[in-house]
């Protein structure tokens, strides 16, 4: 029989370590070993086998007891034979020492540990208990979208692996107009296979958008910087600005306007994914000011100068 791998060194957490701190450490080395991502198979195999006995509360117990979950390859005296009662229970001090003892004790409603024991989990007690099914592990995609992508909506073909099954599956995987960075997709049934009967697990697709040379997404809403001259910006202006829809937007630039100065308009953002309408575009104005002048602008902002009276520094 070969020797049992060490769970906790696999997946590089302490042996006190908690549930939660587990899954952690499962799901960023899962990440990283995936195949689908470019990681290593055997690594990822391993990776999951350690996490299916340190997720389960029995198995571990068993594997911190014995140096292994597998309940065939526990010592003699759990799983058939001659049973030692004081082994069992810890005969002595604050233990049972006799199957009178134990009944007593189940007789008061305590059971042989203060709580129902089933005997059946021993073996030559009522027979060998029958495992119970277990649900199959989610498994995490990512697909990388365009921001064009996203934002009308897209169907894309996804080829995943999924560990204990010997082919891959291609899916179709619709994304939705209107979606968002880190938006999730739920296949139900075609993650990780289950085990005993139990259901599989789910596929999650993460959407990651691709940066935009024009806009970034905050929700729903499009955003994106528009260049103003200081002429632009202190007489007003109107500018025509493209709009992500492949649209042209005529955008009035109010007189007097500053720098950062963000517009909006209505409805001209990404579909909403949950409801109805769009978001809005929302332009940041960015005034220019020019790092070379020729004479005639030179001239003409030395004149602004002179007949510039309002003190623009207000020191206290």
């Amino acid at each position: 029989m070969a020797a049992t791998p060490d769970y906790y060194k696999t997946l590089g957490v302490p042996r006190t370590a908690t549930a939660d701190e587990i899954k952690k450490a499962y799901r960023k080395l899962a990440r990283k070993h995936h195949p689908d991502a470019g990681g290593d198979e055997g690594k990822f195999k391993e990776i999951n086998e350690a996490y299916e006995v340190l997720s389960d509360d029995k198995k571990r117990k068993l594997y911190d007891q014995y140096g292994t979950a597998n309940e065939n390859h526990i010592p003699q005296g759990w799983g058939g034979g001659s049973v030692n009662v004081g082994d069992i229970f810890g005969g002595g001090a604050g233990g049972f020492g006799s199957w009178a003892d134990i009944l007593e004790s189940i007789r008061r409603g305590e059971g042989a540990f203060g709580t129902e024991w089933d005997f059946s989990d021993l073996g030559g007690f009522g027979g060998a208990r029958q495992p119970r099914p277990r649900a199959g592990q989610d498994m995490n995609v990512t697909l990388s979208v365009t921001f064009d992508e996203a934002f009308k909506g897209v169907e894309k073909r996804v080829t995943v692996r999924v560990p204990g099954r010997s082919e891959s599956e291609t899916l179709s995987v619709k994304v939705p107009a209107g979606a968002v960075d880190g938006g999730r997709l739920r296949f139900k049934g075609k993650g990780g296979p289950g085990e005993n009967g139990g259901a599989a697990g789910d596929l999650l697709i993460t959407t990651k958008i691709e940066p935009h040379p024009y806009y970034t997404r905050k929700g729903a809403d499009v955003l994106m910087d528009v260049p103003v001259s200081v002429a632009e910006a202190a007489l007003g202006a109107s500018v025509v600005v493209p709009a992500p829809d492949g649209t042209k937007v005529r955008v009035k630039v109010p007189k007097g306007t500053q720098d950062d100065t963000v517009l909006s308009v209505k409805g001209k953002g990404a579909p909403q994914v949950k409801g109805a309408g769009s978001g809005d575009l929302k332009i940041t104005v960015k005034v220019v000011v020019p790092t070379e002048l020729n004479e005639g602008q030179k001239k003409a902002m030395e004149d602004f100068l002179a007949a510039t009276t309002a003190e623009v520094r207000s020191w206290s």
